[in-house]
């Protein structure tokens, strides 16, 4: 750090102390940050328009764990990857034993399995709610297939989101969907190891502009209660109607005790998919506020994992998650920040303004020397972007790799 960065470093740590902000727990829970990146975000991807290819963009899962490999060296707290078994593992089980091996010689862990029932023809009307018996099975088939490889693994997680849902009004009998659904889903749940989640994503709308099977948290929470103490609610910031209090969702399910992933981007219109922070930054630091005064309650016992989920269709795919490696950071010191005793206390003298501008002075802060005090200590480099810049990493990739249209991902 620089002389002037050291020194706005010291008046911001004295600040905190004084309201009785402890620097160095919020430095520790910094470092100790985990968030998973996934695979399919290093690979070309698209809209229903077509496909956007990069030169860069890996193709094999290989490839991909090397990407993902490199963003947690450049950023300390990347060291997870999602994989997309159909995309990452097109032999089946036959990959699981090596995949796992290279991962680990890279310094990273495979993380959350998700299946993938959606792409194939057959699930053109659904998969686990769909009519054809059939069809449903083969979807069971594979999420059990998928459980088997995220025991081979060691992966604690199994992902899943559903396209499942229709378009028009009759199309099919909502109740009977349900009761499909529920179905599937208990025969997968009963397949689990004890060691494992269940994550149950919804999402409002998209591809069925009708009606989804999933379409919202409650539906989704009640489906996990069903289940059992290993089946949580899986939010994404994208999957909401226009104007949704996210924030409220998570505290609601925290409380609960069923929040049990957070999928982060962020989206101007609907599911967008963009980086974090880009288009609502303060939404994005309201949620983290909640998510941090949970794990600072000791009534709460919920702990949530952390993922990347975007497409980085026009951005360079390891800028954007480096980037995006970098917001949830700052976002993440700004709601450790918080002077959580002020904002009680008015709160409980029903300062409305008082209370707001507790949270407004958080997120106004210049969080900055702090973030890389703690990438100092870590060893890390201070600005993991213009690291990235400088390291020839994507000229090679791109040398080695060129424009070519590989397995991996969606457009």
């Amino acid at each position: 750090m620089t002389q002037r960065d050291q020194q706005s470093y010291g008046i911001l740590a004295e600040q905190l102390a004084e309201v009785g902000i402890d620097v160095e727990g919020v430095k520790a829970r910094l470092k100790a940050t985990e968030i998973e990146t996934p695979s399919w975000g290093y690979s070309d991807s698209g809209t229903r328009f077509g496909r956007f290819l990069q030169p860069a963009a890996a193709s094999t899962i290989e490839e991909k764990l090397r990407d993902a490999a490199h963003v947690h060296k450049l950023t300390g707290i990347a060291p997870r990857v999602g994989v997309h078994v159909l995309w990452d593992f097109p032999s089946g089980t036959a990959d699981v034993a090596s995949v796992k091996d290279y991962a680990t010689s890279l310094g990273v862990q495979i993380g959350s399995i998700n299946p993938n029932v959606f792409q194939d023809q057959c699930y053109k009307y659904g998969s686990i709610c769909g009519h054809e018996a059939d069809v449903r099975k083969k979807a069971v088939d594979h999420i059990l297939d998928s459980i088997e490889v995220g025991k081979a693994v060691g992966s604690d997680l199994l992902s899943l989101w559903f396209a499942d849902g229709t378009n028009y009004p009759g199309q099919a009998d909502f109740r009977r969907r349900k009761h499909w659904m529920e179905e599937s889903l208990a025969t997968s749940y009963a397949a689990m190891p004890p060691s494992m989640t269940m994550l149950v994503e919804y999402k409002f709308f998209e591809p069925g502009f009708y009606h989804t099977d999933l379409g919202d948290w409650g539906m989704s929470y009640v489906t996990c209660k069903q289940l059992g103490p290993q089946a949580k609610v899986l939010v994404d910031l994208g999957h909401h109607p226009q104007g949704t209090n996210i924030e409220h969702i998570v505290a609601f399910l925290l409380d609960e005790g069923m929040l049990g992933g957070f999928h982060f981007n962020n989206r101007k219109y609907a599911d967008d998919d963009l980086t974090v922070g880009s288009m609502n930054p303060y939404e994005f630091f309201l949620i983290l506020n909640e998510l941090m005064a949970a794990e600072a309650d000791p009534s709460i016992d919920c702990p949530v994992a952390y993922g990347v989920d975007q497409s980085h269709n026009e951005k360079p795919k390891i800028e954007a998650m480096v980037q995006t490696i970098m917001t949830i950071q700052t976002a993440l010191a700004k709601a450790l920040i918080v002077d959580r005793k002020v904002l009680r206390e008015a709160q409980n003298a029903g300062d409305i303004v008082a209370a707001e501008n507790t949270l407004v002075a958080a997120f106004s802060t210049d969080v900055g020397p702090l973030v890389r005090k703690v990438r100092e200590e870590m060893g890390l480099p201070l600005d993991p972007l213009a690291a990235h810049r400088a390291s020839g990493y994507a000229g090679k990739a791109a040398a080695e790799r060129g424009v070519r249209k590989g397995q991996g991902g969606l457009g």
